[in-house]
């Protein structure tokens, strides 16, 4: 069931990534517009990465993360890959 957030571009649906908030109309989570900022894309980068997304759903996912940093810090730590899983040739690039 697909359920509303006080945001008006993200949601949550239990159908897609077990209820993780998404923006609205697609599976992408607003995890994944954060580490991208965290990895100093500006947000008027990030559309250019993620064509499917307009520059309004990105200020809104990361308005989302604003008003949800534990929820969504919770979000990318469970979704982190450990560091002795990572192979030394990626991990040095």
């Amino acid at each position: 069931m697909t359920m509303a957030t006080e945001h008006f571009y993200i949601v949550a649906d239990d159908r897609i990534l077990g209820g993780e908030p998404v923006i609205k109309g697609t599976r992408t989570p607003v995890r994944a517009i954060v580490e991208i900022y965290r990895l100093g894309t500006s947000p008027e980068e990030i559309p250019s990465r993620l064509p499917h997304l307009t520059l309004a759903q990105v200020f809104d996912a990361l308005s989302y993360y604003n008003d949800h940093q534990d929820e969504i810090n919770a979000y990318m730590e469970s979704n982190r890959i450990p560091d002795e899983k990572i192979d030394p040739l990626v991990k040095n690039l």
